[in-house]
């Protein structure tokens, strides 16, 4: 059986695997007014759930809706919904999009998300509940592929994929700190190599010497979108000077998106470190759950002896602490800055569900064969080639 009549030919709804007959139906929210109305049970769904998702939250999604409508760029949302006898148990977010001549399904706010997954209630099976969610969308979407990015291998997503899942990509990871396994700041600190901490210390005293180090979070809204301009405009031409890119700084609404979120109902947390009044390190993400996720960071890369992104994770942490968090979420990828402090990681791949022959050839063709060895060819130039070739790639950048 091919990929499409398997979905096509997939049931209206299956039966639960923990229900006594019950049966899980599957429906599509599409429109502003439709994914109002399911709000609120959404927001209790999410409430309860103990997993990473926080880019399948009504808040996330809700600003993806705004930022999109504003743009009117022809965004086209797939959100599925899962219910049992008229109870909400499950919100699959997607958006169908075009690229290398295919439609896709990918997670909502793909190009600026940083998780793909599936919101569920704890009593519900997950290969089940995917394979009902994926069947709905595809069934409605008509698509090619279903390109599911940056899926977490502790996640509801990852235990649910169909079997004829492909996984496209090498691997990542997630660093984090579990800020809950340690009774509070002091004890987690004593975790940490003793040389890794002599050598903290070591680069704030040299600093000290010059003028204060100090750390800030962020009190108001024009202090948050400081630093959200800071840090993506820093970040932006580290990777242009580095002849470097990445999915959300492609898109030159990347900063606008950020800015927005200052106006959304998404906890936004917002910290600065600096020297003699001069930020050296900064980063900005969001709470939710109790978990703090660490979405962009920047630093004065001319001060590298003195480490400022290392000493301002130090810094995150104990905010995280201060603030009776459960996890500081470093996000893809693992860096050495990361690796510092993280306490571990959490591996992260990409996988994409072929749903027609062409997408069958694009998976195969672009995914798992040209677009790693150009990347491979690409990252192997040395920094200048890489620089001017951006500079020809991108034109359009001042």
């Amino acid at each position: 059986m091919s990929f499409a009549a398997e979905f096509h030919s997939a049931p209206a709804s299956v039966t639960g695997a923990r229900t006594d007959g019950s049966r899980l139906a599957a429906r599509l929210v599409r429109s502003r007014e439709a994914f109002e109305a399911v709000a609120p049970e959404w927001a209790a769904l999410e409430a309860g759930s103990a997993h990473a998702v926080l880019f399948q939250s009504v808040g996330w999604c809700r600003a993806v809706f705004d930022f999109s409508g504003r743009r009117d760029t022809g965004f086209d949302p797939f959100i599925v919904t899962l219910r049992r006898d008229g109870e909400l148990k499950g919100v699959l977010p997607l958006e169908r999009v075009r690229a290398q001549g295919c439609t896709l399904l990918v997670a909502l706010g793909d190009g600026f998300q940083q998780y793909s997954d599936v919101l569920l209630a704890p009593d519900v099976d997950p290969a089940e509940a995917v394979r009902e969610m994926l069947a709905a969308a595809v069934r409605e979407a008509r698509c090619d592929v279903v390109s599911l990015l940056k899926v977490r291998e502790d996640s509801a997503l990852r235990q649910g994929l169909p079997p004829r899942h492909v996984r496209t990509g090498a691997s990542a990871g997630a660093p984090f700190v579990a800020l809950s396994s340690f009774e509070d700041f002091a004890e987690y600190h004593a975790t940490v190599k003793a040389k890794t901490r002599k050598n903290m210390r070591n680069a704030r005293n040299r600093l000290e010497r010059s003028g204060p180090v100090e750390h800030s979070v962020a009190a108001n809204h024009i202090e948050t979108m400081g630093v959200i301009g800071r840090t993506v405009l820093g970040r932006a031409q580290r990777l242009e000077d580095q002849g470097l890119t990445s999915r959300a700084f492609q898109d030159q609404n990347f900063l606008d998106f950020c800015l927005s979120l200052v106006d959304s109902d998404l906890e936004l947390l917002a910290m600065s470190l600096t020297h003699n009044g001069t930020p050296i390190a900064e980063q900005w993400g969001f709470v939710h759950g109790g978990r703090y996720y660490a979405f962009v960071a920047s630093r004065d890369f001319t001060m590298g002896e003195e480490s400022p992104g290392k000493l301002h994770l130090k810094n995150v942490i104990e905010t995280g602490f201060a603030r009776g968090l459960s996890t500081v979420d470093l996000l893809v990828p693992v860096m050495p800055y990361k690796l510092t402090w993280a306490s571990g990681v959490t591996e992260v791949q990409d996988y994409a569900v072929p749903v027609s022959l062409k997408g069958r050839a694009r998976v195969h063709l672009w995914d798992q064969m040209l677009r790693p060895l150009v990347k491979a060819t690409y990252l192997a130039l040395p920094q200048g080639v890489r620089t001017r070739l951006m500079a020809v790639l991108r034109p359009g950048r001042d």
